[in-house]
């Protein structure tokens, strides 16, 4: 019953800017870490960017300076805002939060179905 679903993907200009959402279903107790990775044709799934609870932030080399993520707890959702877009970047991303829904119950991953974002040259 549990899901994520993506948003804000689709085709831009290099140099351009898109912003992608994640929203997780269901009366959330608590998430715990959150993050984006992305997955290009012929290449391995990739972490792209992740948050703590805490609002610790990681950032994949070739994203830092150019995206960010943030995270919206009341709401249950987080976002990754990409900027300086570049074709290198084009890939299906995808969604991954570590959530529970009772203090009694533990945390496990969740992954979103992926959004397409294209960046043409």
């Amino acid at each position: 019953q549990v899901q994520l679903v993506e948003s804000g993907g689709g085709l831009v200009q290099s140099g351009g800017s898109l912003r992608l959402s994640c929203a997780a279903s269901g009366n959330v107790f608590e998430i715990k870490d959150m993050g984006w990775h992305r997955q290009a044709p012929g290449k391995r799934r990739e972490l792209v960017t992740s948050i703590t609870s805490g609002g610790s932030t990681n950032y994949a080399d070739s994203v830092k300076g150019r995206f960010t993520i943030f995270r919206d707890n009341a709401k249950n959702m987080v976002y990754l805002q990409m900027n300086s877009l570049k074709p290198e970047d084009t890939a299906v991303y995808y969604c991954n939060a570590q959530l529970r829904y009772s203090s009694s119950d533990y945390y496990r991953d969740y992954w979103g179905q992926g959004t397409q974002v294209t960046v043409s040259s």
